[in-house]
């Protein structure tokens, strides 16, 4: 049993679909972990138009189509979404970001440019106003890299840092964390990460090839975290 204040939790997205935008297994294994702790939450994503959309049955960039990011990552909050610039620390104690590769397109550059990346001015200015008004922050699978750049120092996972036989296929990602200035730390999938100094967490998803439920387990242990850090629940378990 847990007991908590009224105060919602934000989850930031960055479209609909692995490929162009938010990983939707990720937002939805979140959302099933924060309902059940009691947490209410509250979805947002950057309006603004996608770096592009992919053809999910193809994984090839359709020509010619442009799909915006809020109207996009509706889909998966049933339409109850707001865009990101009315996000505000006064109005909850936590933020949560799932992976997909629009954290790296959409939210950031991440995908272009790697570790010479720009975050997405509003992505940036929600990262620092949690970070300074000591709230926690939760970050699963591509995710962490927003917080690599945005706050340099801070402690993320990715996962593993070799591919093991194709098993970890974006292992490389945690040398572009350490070229940005955080500091890459070895986790399995099921498990999460906590840089206690900084108040974020992150867990690897599916950065790694296995079972689904493999994925939720990690990203249980993230949100069960991140409820800890806010410093309101008592009993989670």
């Amino acid at each position: 049993m847990c007991t908590h204040t009224r105060t919602l939790r934000a989850q930031v997205l960055s479209g609909c679909g692995v490929y162009d935008g938010t990983e939707i297994h990720e937002a939805s294994a979140i959302l099933f972990h924060l309902s059940r702790k009691g947490a209410e939450v509250q979805m947002y994503a950057p309006d603004i138009l996608q770096m592009h959309v992919i053809d999910h049955t193809k994984g090839q960039p359709v020509e010619a189509e442009s799909r915006n990011v809020l109207t996009e990552s509706a889909r998966i909050a049933r339409g109850k979404i707001t865009n990101l610039a009315k996000l505000t620390t006064q109005d909850h104690d936590a933020v949560i970001f799932p992976g997909g590769f629009g954290a790296a397109k959409n939210l950031s550059t991440f995908a272009v440019d790697g570790k010479d990346c720009k975050v997405h001015k509003e992505v940036e200015r929600v990262l620092q106003e949690f970070h300074k008004a000591g709230k926690p922050i939760g970050l699963c699978c591509i995710s962490p890299v927003l917080v690599a750049k945005v706050l340099p120092g801070a402690e993320v996972t990715v996962g593993h840092e070799v591919e093991e036989g194709g098993k970890w296929p974006y292992a490389g990602t945690a040398g572009a964390i350490k070229a940005l200035g955080a500091k890459h730390c070895v986790k399995e999938v099921t498990e999460a990460h906590v840089d206690l100094k900084n108040k974020v967490v992150t867990t690897p998803a599916f950065m790694c090839e296995t079972e689904l439920h493999h994925i939720f387990e990690g990203i249980g242990a993230m949100v069960k975290n991140v409820l800890k850090l806010t410093g309101k629940y008592s009993g989670v378990s």
